[in-house]
């Protein structure tokens, strides 16, 4: 099923009333863009398998911060995981949920989906301004053969706070370290030149009708509107391009187990075949519920069915599934922070 008739299809799943039917647990999220198209596709599956209902606004990761912070949505959905004060802080408990990779997309006649290449330096040097024309030497030397324009590169880039403008950020700062001393990374960072576009959809549509435009975008995205994605130089060398095993590959790097709060930040991670823009969508969630924790625990019967149930929903969309091990250590984090009033374990 397209992206779009999924999308179409989930609208009316999960804005469901609870006239619907009596018996629905509906349960409210809201943040990442990265995740929409997979959390889309398992509130579908899920209201079919269950009758309950998922409501999840896509809004960004900065703003779904914000929401679970406020309470006024039952988990909040990140790209950026938040360190372990702040979770402290708001009395906040994370966990990873799925894995997916960034992609360079780009709009250029004549240049076919993967036939471009750029490292992450390069990638960089054109956030950072420094290279601003497709025929710049820096280019041209990376892609012998292509027949690149001198058009001006316009560089799109997210306008809200968002999960997928920290892990590119966070990639381009690890390669280039001017790029880290001018822009640095972050959920919003101060681009020097570029137009911004809201959510991961705002990017895309952007970079499909301004010619000469890149920008950063999700993989699903990428699928779903056929649009023409780079190939990226990894930590080992070598150029690939982005599908569910090159970010499988990445993930194999990642130390949950070692890591407070599941924080992992493993883009460029080493490996022949390493997506060097892969990272993890977390969810957040208060660790104290209200009353029983009745809606808490709805939230994690979602989760618990999409991390044991929705592995083969997200590998369609090209996103990586956790391993079995890993949802063992999500759902022994649940036992151990997610109480009810009265202090008792709700999982």
């Amino acid at each position: 099923m397209r992206l779009n008739q999924i999308i179409t299809s989930t609208a009316v799943a999960i804005c469901s009333t609870l006239a619907f039917s009596a018996q629905a647990a509906d349960i409210t999220g809201a943040g990442s863009s990265f995740v929409y198209p997979a959390y889309s596709k398992w509130a579908e599956s899920y209201k079919a398998a269950t009758g309950n209902n998922l409501n999840y606004q896509s809004i960004g990761s900065g703003a779904g911060i914000k929401q679970i912070i406020a309470k006024t949505v039952d988990f909040g959905a990140s790209d950026l995981p938040l360190s372990q004060a702040d979770l402290d802080k708001d009395g906040l408990t994370q966990f990873p949920a799925i894995v997916g990779g960034v992609t360079i997309v780009v709009n250029l006649d004549g240049v076919k989906p993967g036939q471009l290449k750029l490292t992450g330096q390069a990638l960089a040097d054109i956030y950072n301004a420094k290279v601003t024309k497709w025929n710049d030497k820096e280019i041209a030397d990376l892609n012998p053969g292509v027949k690149l324009p001198a058009t001006d590169i316009t560089a799109v880039y997210r306008a809200d706070s968002s999960g997928t403008t920290y892990i590119v950020t966070s990639y381009m700062s690890k390669v280039s370290p001017e790029f880290k001393t001018a822009i640095g990374s972050g959920t919003a960072v101060k681009w020097p030149a570029g137009i911004g576009g809201k959510g991961n959809e705002g990017v895309a549509a952007n970079v499909q009708k301004i010619k000469g435009a890149i920008g950063y975008v999700e993989y699903a995205y990428v699928k779903e509107n056929k649009m023409t994605y780079t190939q990226m130089k990894n930590a080992d060398g070598q150029f690939v391009s982005p599908d569910e095993k090159a970010f499988a590959a990445a993930a194999t790097s990642a130390e949950w187990a070692k890591t407070p709060g599941f924080a992992v930040d493993f883009t460029n991670a080493s490996g022949k075949t390493s997506w060097p823009i892969t990272a993890a969508s977390f969810i957040i969630m208060h660790k104290s519920q209200e009353a029983d924790g009745a809606k808490g625990k709805e939230v994690l019967k979602f989760f618990d069915w999409a991390l044991k149930s929705g592995a083969a929903d997200a590998a369609k969309l090209d996103y990586v599934p956790l391993p079995a091990p890993v949802v063992k250590l999500v759902q022994d984090s649940w036992k151990a922070n997610l109480k009810d009033a009265s202090g008792k374990a709700i999982w």
